[in-house]
Parts: structure tokens; sequence; C-alpha cells
């Protein structure tokens, strides 16, 4: 059914984009009801407007907490049009009826970001607005809702086309609109309250959809929820893809752990090229040259301000996207000669504190992993060197961030062979030193990590055989005494650290 909107009640927070509604409604013959700050703004349109205290008889008391929760307001509301005993309550307590709600919701989850003061905090928890909001929505048969200023242009643009009427189906839309932010305004509530309290039930709601142009293949429709630009400023490039999503993701992931001049390249979540050095160009170059067959296409992520020196070498790379905290003007306008090129200038970083996924009908949730090692016991037939230490921690951390079962190997604070995703950790071994091999590193001297015990000495008697020194794992297997022994016999320094690290 179509209902031409005579009423409408408009109490906001946010007044812009709100002027073109009121003078529509205003030009369509349409009363507008209104509070406060809203009712004042509309009032300086030269648009006439009746105060909600008209209706209530009661002012707007205990600081503004409480305006609009009274029975005319929600009896103007709720009222079905159609019921008979409705429409005798409406005339005998005098209600007037309300054909459109434009309601926002207090800035909860901004203020939230903005501050640590509890009190600004919870006086930003809004109560009337949610409760108009999902009344209008409830009686969308008959009332229209609008509860965002992101839906005021096609509001504008169906009043105007439709002379002020709205079908059925337009309000069912604004409606389930409605719900919806409702829902999300109440999981970020939640959410804040929850935050010291073991959770009884999971809920997460993100808003700021943002369509992709497919999901990981191009048959599988995507889209992403969040807002990027709290993250990065966008410089150059196309529009983020799935799978740039998740290769920035674990960019970011890896590169935060590192304080040094630090560059790493992904492929598929993985890193397949990542140095320590002293400078960007030093730290490109040693991480290029890593796996620079694997680097075609990959996703750049560096701590240290790209300049010219370096672009003109990234320059001579295809890659999806580059990712650093600043661009020096000459490096940026180089870099930018591709118009494709992603390039984004990564304005805050992000450590979350909390890991989850779909898994059945349900859902997995985790702390993440930020723990690197609660020991360090040298289990070896000698003490690490300083210079072994030093790759061993570097080289536990790379590990960290590849798919299990994972081996990393390190020489000089860079990564020069890599094994991730084997269904064997002697495979993933083997795989690392094929990649060492391939790009014709010399493995002696090197250091190994795992991402988790090895459950035998194989792996530890084939690191020898390739001249590896060095060895950190978790520890933790029944035959940890079997490659202690190998390790002491052959002169092999044994790191335990106490933490596994697996990631699938």
């Amino acid at each position: 059914m179509d209902r031409k909107i005579e009423s409408a009640l408009i109490s906001v927070f946010y007044k812009d984009g709100l002027e073109p509604i009121v003078r529509q409604l205003h030009h369509e013959g349409a009363t507008i009801y209104s509070t406060g700050g809203t009712q004042a703004f509309i009032e300086t349109l030269g648009i006439p407007c009746v105060p909600v205290e008209n209706i209530t008889g009661y002012p707007s008391i205990l600081g503004g907490r409480v305006k609009t929760l009274h029975p005319k307001v929600f009896g103007g509301i709720l009222a079905r049009r159609e019921f008979g005993e409705d429409q005798q309550h409406v005339a005998e307590y005098e209600i007037p009826l309300f054909d459109l709600v434009i309601v926002d919701l207090y800035p909860f989850e901004e203020t939230v970001r903005s501050t640590n003061d509890e009190k600004k905090i919870i006086e930003k928890i809004d109560i009337g607005g949610p409760s108009m909001i999902r009344a209008a929505a409830k009686n969308h048969n008959d009332v229209a809702v609008i509860s965002s200023k992101d839906d005021y242009a096609e509001l504008v643009q169906l009043l105007t086309q439709q002379k002020g009427v709205l079908s059925l189906v337009q309000r069912r839309k604004f409606a389930a609109k409605a719900f919806d932010v409702v829902a999300h305004y109440d999981v970020v509530i939640a959410a804040y309250f929850k935050k010291d309290l073991e959770e009884s039930s999971f809920q997460i709601s993100l808003g700021n959809k943002q369509s992709l142009r497919y999901g990981e293949n191009p048959h599988q429709p995507g889209a992403f929820y969040g807002s990027l630009d709290e993250l990065f400023e966008k410089l150059n490039g196309k529009e983020l893809s799935y799978n740039n999503l998740v290769d920035v993701d674990a960019a970011c992931q890896i590169v935060s752990e590192f304080d040094q001049p630090v560059f790493a390249i992904i492929k598929h979540t993985n890193v397949c090229g990542i140095a320590l050095g002293t400078s960007v160009a030093d730290t490109w170059k040693k991480a290029l040259s890593g796996d620079p067959e694997s680097a075609f296409g990959g996703v750049l992520i560096t701590n240290q301000t790209i300049n010219l020196e370096v672009a003109e070498k990234i320059n001579e790379l295809f890659f999806e996207v580059l990712i650093a905290p600043a661009f020096e003007p000459d490096a940026l306008a180089l870099l930018k000669t591709k118009k494709n090129r992603i390039l984004l200038k990564q304005t805050q970083t992000f450590v979350p504190k909390q890991e989850y996924k779909r898994i059945l009908n349900g859902a997995l949730v985790q702390e993440s992993d930020i723990l690197n090692f609660i020991e360090w016991k040298e289990q070896g037939a000698r003490e690490s060197s300083t210079e072994e230490r030093e790759n061993l921690l570097f080289a536990n951390l790379v590990c960290k961030h590849l798919k299990s079962n994972a081996i990393a190997l390190v020489k000089d604070k860079k990564l020069i062979g890599k094994g991730c995703g084997q269904t064997s950790r002697i495979d993933a071994l083997r795989q690392a030193i094929e990649k060492a091999n391939q790009f014709g590193f010399d493995l002696k001297g090197a250091v190994l990590a795992s991402d988790a015990f090895f459950p035998f000495d194989d792996c530890a008697k084939m690191a020898h055989q390739v001249g590896i020194s060095a060895i950190i794992q978790p520890g933790g297997s029944v035959r940890d005494n079997d490659t202690i022994s190998y390790c002491k016999d052959n002169g092999i320094a044994l790191v335990f650290t106490g933490v596994r690290h697996f990631k699938h």
C-alpha cells in the first residue's frame, strides 16, 4: 500500500544533508515535528515545525536524556491505521500520527574511538533514538523510517519523484536497514561493556560495506566491511580486491613485529621475501633477492619512507600493492606512472587482539598470536652466538607468519628459504632448502626456525647436512631428546622457546 507522507517526526544528531528533505516535505504540505537542535535547525530554514513538547506536555528533562520517551510519541509511531481499537485510542488520547520518522543515533562508536572518558562515552548511549527507530520499523506497514544520513539522498529522490508518496516495498526496505543500524549499534555498545568479561556469545558487527569486484575467485561475489581510511591513505591505483586485502592484512601483521628497518614481500598471505637492514634500499635489495621469482605480482610493505633510490628499483618489478608510512614526492611521482598500481600510505599500525573464522555452523574465536616465546632454553651442543641469536629471533618471527607446517631459513637477517603449508615438517624443510638452492644461497652458517616441534630428529639431520648451524623451535615432542642428542653430537645450537606458532 502506498502512503502519502502527511506528517514527519525528525530528531537527528547529524544535520548535514537534512535540508533538502525538510524543504521537500514542506513543499508537499507535510507537518513536521521535531526536538531540540533539530527543531532549531529546521526553524532557521524558515520552515514551520511543531515542538515535541507541544505533544507530550513535558519539556526535555534530565539534561536531554528524556525528550521523546512518551506514549503520545510512540503511540503516533506504532498506531496501526487499519486497527479500529488503535484508532479509538488515537482519538481518545489526541495522539498525532506520524507517517515518516527520521532519527539517527548518538555517535557512540566515534566517541569510544576519540576518548577514554567513560562519562562522555556513557552519555552517547542513545535510548530514545533506537526505540523510535525500532518502533517505526516494526510498523513499516504504515510508517517509513530513515535511520541514517546515508539514506537521505534516496529519500529526497523518492519524495520528489513520487510527490511525497512511499510504497510498502520502499518502507520495508528502509525498515530492514533500520533494524540493521540498531543491531550494529547494540553490538558495539555490548562489546564496550564486555571487554573485561568472559563472553557467553560471540557478536561482531561491522558497517561501511564496500562491494568488491569479486571475492576470492571471479564467480564469488565479495565485500569488505570496515573503514580502511582509518589505516591507510590511498595514493594511487585501482580498487583493492578481495585477495589484495587478504595479503595487505598479512603484510601489515608481519611488519608490525619489527622496530628495525624492514621490507617484506607477500604472496597468498605467505612472506616470500623479508629482510632487516640499514636503509630502505638495503632492505628492499635483500628482501627481493630471497625469492625474486615469487615476488612478481606480490604485495610489498616497509616501515621506512620510500625514496627515489628505492622507487627506481621497485619500479622495475610488477607488483599489486606497495605499503609504506611515507613517500618522498619524486618517488611517488615515479611510482604513480602505472595507473593501476596500488600505493597505500599507512597512517596507523593495527594489531588485532582477537581472531575469528567461520567453522561449520558456528565460529572459532581466539586471542591473536602475540606471544613470541616464553623461554630461551639453549639445548644444543653450545650456546648460540650473538649473530646466530639475532638471526634466530628474526627467523622465529618470520616463521610465525607462514602457513603451517612451516620452516624458515635465515642468514644475515634475510629470509633465504621457506617451506610452508606442507603436510609434514620434513617436507617443509625440503621445500625451504630447495628454495635456497634455487637462488644460489650458501646454507653454511644459516639458521632454521620451525613453527612447531620436531616429531623426529630427521629435520635436525637434514639441516646439519646442508650446513645449518642453529635451530629454534618450541620443543615439547616426546622425542625431543632425539633431536637434542643429535644437535649435541654435531655441534648445532638448539633453542627451545616453549611457544608453538601454528597458522592455518
